[in-house]
């Protein structure tokens, strides 16, 4: 599986900042019921270990695998773990890749933000077959849907203005329609000081869009929504568990 975030890994925190606050507040509460002493908690694509943080929070004991593919953000991953005693613990962080990535036995819930995406259909397929195989009773698995379902032109637009220090940075994003159900997403991200432009940096990458609808399908699992979008284009956190 390509390595996606390493280009732009040095921006990445910047953004996983907003998606936590966005969507961490659903996540928790989709975790809330789950039994942590049936199994571990198995995080994939963890970035940079904010939502993490967030699984950590909202199952107070339970054993964490994360795995992320990308060695860049996994380094900030472990910095981030390594520097908190509780989830020094706790987690346990892995180099693997969805939808083939090494999994206990047993799960007690599977949390995936930002990463369905990155996967075609048969891929997806895979994956939650292998872990509806895995799940505990009760178990659950929380998916962010990107807001982003249909394929469509998206033209460049601005997703993020903040500043560090002295330099103030920006995100562009736009997105062309692709083959079948995929995007062809171009992101750049500006870094300027007192108004001068110091670099640009940009990637493009492949997104396969997916639905609640489909998600149910493919998974064969009940699909509830843990919150609704807060806005257009918002992403929105949707709960998988057995019916």
């Amino acid at each position: 599986m390509r390595d996606f975030y390493s280009p732009m890994a040095e921006f990445y925190e910047i953004v996983a900042e907003r998606q936590a606050a966005s969507s961490g507040p659903a996540l928790a509460a989709a975790l809330a019921g789950v039994d942590a002493t049936a199994g571990p908690v198995v995080e994939i694509g963890a970035g940079t270990g904010r939502v993490t943080e967030i699984i950590a929070a909202a199952a107070p004991g339970a054993a964490i695998v994360a795995a992320e593919p990308s060695a860049v953000m996994r380094a900030v991953l472990t910095s981030r773990v390594a520097a908190d005693d509780d989830l020094r613990r706790r987690v346990t962080v892995v180099d693997g890749a969805a939808p083939d990535l090494d999994l206990p036995e047993v799960i007690s819930a599977a949390v995936l933000f930002g990463v369905a995406g990155h996967l075609d259909e048969p891929a997806r397929r895979r994956l939650w077959s292998r872990l509806r195989d895995r799940l505990a009773p009760g178990g659950v698995i929380v998916v962010e849907l990107m807001g982003v379902r249909q394929s469509r032109e998206i033209p460049p637009a601005l997703s993020v203005r903040d500043s560090i220090g002295r330099h103030d940075y920006e995100w562009w994003v736009s997105g062309t329609p692709g083959v079948g159900t995929s995007m062809r997403f171009t992101t750049t991200w500006r870094v300027y000081r007192a108004g001068r432009l110091l670099r640009e940096v940009s990637d493009t990458y492949d997104w396969h869009t997916v639905d609640v609808g489909q998600l149910s399908r493919e998974s064969g699992l009940s699909c509830r929504s843990a919150a609704a979008p807060t806005g257009a284009g918002a992403p929105e956190v949707v709960v998988l568990a057995a019916a």
